[in-house]
């Protein structure tokens, strides 16, 4: 199992940097992750977010895969029913070549009612408009219809999935899951089945609620508030255009260990302490690659390039 890390580049106003320099250290700790060996550098796409979220991840996968020489180079999720299918089919191939076949290619719903109205696409039918162009990309590879062609024929799909209906999509679409849960795992092994696809051909990763650190009790003080930030926008967001709100949360909220609403947002654990999680959630699933956050919305570099050490050279050992 190789582990990699998701960069989402949020630059909150109360930690800001300068736009330039912020991307400019993201690709730094990209080009440093794959000197130590990281097996994947994700990257997300939101929209309309005050902090500057990543809109557009296959650019700055592109750019990430010109400076790397090992990591896959993934998207933990473009949303593909507010884009044309040949966009993505044509954007998609590029990162291939520019990476040597490095791609892995993650496509999800999405839930969030205004980055539907900017884009003029109907948040009701996202999983109908999800499924028909993931389906489009592959036969406009598949058929040779966009030039040029990337690499991978195809290159590895993931479905970035968390319910039901979308982890049997991903199953009848025979691409990966992203998301690790027994129950859902069903839902896609179905939807596996009943397409005609092999189910030993089930693939599981996701993205891991966890920090690393040595001392994770010292760590919670300081990545606390970004936590915050980044939860609360989550919150607030999810629910904008909807008629109901999220209560906001504080720093001191998320340190309080029996808060039943902060439990399993983020876990700040020692490599070790993190493999024993790692294995208690994976089991029997078919898990080759997990994904861990590189930063939390700003938090101070010191503990950005601990995590990312700790993730990529003391973890994996640790793993089956």
């Amino acid at each position: 199992m190789d582990v990699g890390l998701l960069f989402d580049l949020r630059n909150p106003e109360q930690w800001h940097r300068p736009w330039a320099d912020h991307y400019a250290r993201t690709l730094e700790l990209c080009e440093e992750a794959d000197q130590r060996g990281v097996g994947g550098l994700w990257f997300t796409e939101h929209h309309r977010f005050e902090d500057g979220y990543l809109p557009q991840p296959l650019t700055v996968a592109a750019a990430v895969a010109a400076r790397t020489r090992r990591a896959r180079i993934g998207t933990s999720v473009v949303l593909p029913a507010l884009h044309h299918p040949v966009d993505l089919a044509e954007q998609a191939a590029l990162v291939d070549l520019i990476s040597g076949g490095r791609l892995e290619l993650g496509l999800g719903a999405g839930y969030r009612v205004p980055e539907y109205e900017l884009f003029g696409a109907d948040f009701g039918r996202r999983f109908a408009g999800t499924g028909r162009n993931i389906r489009e990309i592959l036969r406009l590879w598949q058929e040779r219809v966009v030039s040029p062609l990337p690499i991978q024929d195809p290159p590895p799909l993931w479905g970035g999935f968390y319910g039901p209906r979308g982890a049997k999509l991903a199953g009848e679409l025979g691409i990966g899951l992203l998301h690790i849960s027994r129950p859902m795992f069903k839902h896609y092994r179905k939807g596996l089945v009943e397409a005609g696809h092999d189910p030993r051909a089930a693939r599981v990763s996701d993205l891991m609620p966890v920090i690393l650190a040595e001392d994770p009790e010292k760590a919670w003080h300081q990545v606390a508030p970004h936590l915050a930030h980044q939860v609360n926008s989550y919150r607030q967001l999810s629910v904008e255009g909807r008629e109901k709100s999220e209560p906001l949360l504080t720093a001191e909220d998320l340190r309080d260990p029996n808060a039943e609403d902060t439990r399993g947002l983020l876990d700040i654990l020692t490599p070790e302490d993190a493999a024993v999680r790692i294995k208690e959630l994976t089991g029997d699933l078919p898990v080759k690659h997990l994904i861990f956050w590189a930063s939390i919305a700003g938090m101070p570099d010191e503990l950005v390039a601990e995590n990312i050490r700790l993730v990529t050279e003391k973890l994996p050992p640790l793993l089956p």
